[in-house]
């Protein structure tokens, strides 16, 4: 059972290096090229950023997939399965769909029409969902046009839906990452497990997910250097898709030989099957809810449902006081909860209190966060490796007479900061007027 972790282990790294090695190169060639636009009314960036940040994802996505093919415990699911070229074919449709938006910003249909055409190119090849467990009723077996519309229907929902979290410095790439985590988890324990081989695809796509998002990452945080752009967001919806897809309509449910034991053995014993049901929403729980608000707040405005606006969920949390970083990791928090929490259905009993730790230290870091007014302070030895506002004072520097009229002008400043943030209805520690991103919830002239 060690062999395949240092596999996945060894993948996982070799895709996070890729994308890490290839993102300077690429933000210079973004730079070159213009893809560089205005700043919009609802970016909360100040300056002009380069997208096509999923060149390099894409690349790293390559990577990882061919030294997985030379692995010795990896190279089997090449071998018996179609589904690594599926997902590299529709994984390279979607990405010069995205390209082309990030550079010429192409109509909202036009790229809703090669979101299904790319899921209809990994359906011909095999990547569909072929039955669904139902509780209740059992495995059903789906006909092609029912298998292939539900198919192209998970993809086409979860690319939009992380396309649409991506709004913030490492935002999307974070929430990917972490729910992957979570479904690799998943994946991982169905295969080695249950020794079922069908999840083994599930499994290497989920781990070069985490390596592709890993990789991109230190780009992208708060200040980012570059974005991903549709090219990058539209890429990592499309492989969390292909993974979800592989796990629920692939894998045969009889296969696990759960049905021993007592009923309530059973029932506890067959949450493996209907997890599958649950997960792929779970994943995507943050960024789903997102747009389907998005969908009802437009609808209801009279605007299209493609219509770009600044009522998001990040939005919000600026609106109301938060920092970037700490919307994020707000954001981050609210995905390991679901996605960790929906894992732990899948668990033993024997090892549930692993799930139950994780899914307390993210409830006790989320109320944390959600609190604007608290600011944490490091210790002195901890100053220069943390950000300026989280620093202590040293009490040499606050005795010297350089110091003293510092605190004055900032008194003064935060002063002025404070009436400006009441005045627009603001409260808490980081609602400064510097901080007031949006006065105004307005249609701004964007197709995305």
């Amino acid at each position: 059972m060690g062999q395949p972790v240092r596999d996945y282990l060894l993948t996982l790294c070799v895709t996070a290096a890729v994308t890490y090695l290839l993102t300077g190169p690429v933000r210079k060639f973004a730079i070159a090229v213009g893809a560089m636009p205005a700043i919009r009314a609802r970016d909360v960036h100040r300056e002009p950023t380069p997208r096509l940040g999923g060149i390099a994802m894409f690349g790293g996505l390559c990577a990882g997939l061919i030294v997985a093919d030379h692995l010795y415990n990896l190279k089997s699911v090449f071998e018996l399965s179609n589904e690594p070229r599926a997902l590299l074919s529709g994984a390279a449709l979607i990405w010069l769909i995205g390209v082309l938006d990030d550079k010429f910003e192409i109509d909202a249909l036009i790229k809703l029409g090669g979101q299904m055409i790319a899921a209809a190119v990994m359906v011909i090849q095999g990547l569909t969902i072929l039955w669904l467990p139902i509780p209740g009723v059992g495995t059903v077996a789906l006909t092609q046009w029912q298998g292939t519309l539900l198919t192209v229907a998970l993809v086409v929902i979860t690319i939009n839906a992380v396309n649409f979290v991506d709004g913030l410095d490492g935002l999307a790439a974070g929430m990917v990452c972490i729910a992957s985590t979570a479904f690799f988890l998943y994946a991982y324990r169905l295969w080695m497990g249950y020794g079922i081989e069908a999840a083994a695809p599930a499994t290497l796509f989920a781990a070069i997910l985490m390596g592709m998002c890993i990789g991109f990452l230190p780009h992208n945080m708060h200040p980012a250097r570059i974005f991903m752009g549709d090219s990058g967001s539209m890429l990592i919806g499309l492989v969390l898709a292909a993974g979800a897809i592989s796990i629920t309509g692939q894998v045969d449910p009889d296969a696990m030989k759960l049905f021993v034991g007592s009923e309530r053995q059973a029932t506890h014993a067959m949450l493996p099957v209907f997890i599958p049901l649950v997960l792929p929403l779970t994943i995507i729980a943050i960024p789903a809810a997102d747009l389907v608000l998005a969908i009802v707040r437009r609808t209801w405005n009279g605007q299209s449902p493609f219509a770009a606006d600044r009522g998001h969920l990040h939005h919000r949390l600026l609106e109301i006081g938060h920092s970037h970083s700490r919307a994020v990791l707000i954001m981050y928090f609210w995905s390991a909860l679901i996605a960790f929490g929906a894992v732990g259905y899948s668990v033993h009993s024997a090892s549930m209190w692993i799930v139950f730790v994780i899914m307390a230290a993210s409830a006790v870091g989320l109320v944390l966060l959600l609190m604007p007014r608290f600011t944490p302070r490091t210790p002195r030895w901890a100053n220069r490796f943390v950000p300026p506002r989280y620093r202590r004072p040293d009490p040499e520097q606050a005795s010297s007479p350089a110091y003293e009229e510092k605190p004055e002008l900032v008194t003064s400043g935060a002063q002025q900061g404070a009436q400006a943030a009441r005045a627009a209805g603001l409260n808490g520690a980081t609602a400064v007027g510097g901080r007031q991103r949006f006065l105004s919830r307005q249609k701004v002239d964007s197709s995305r």
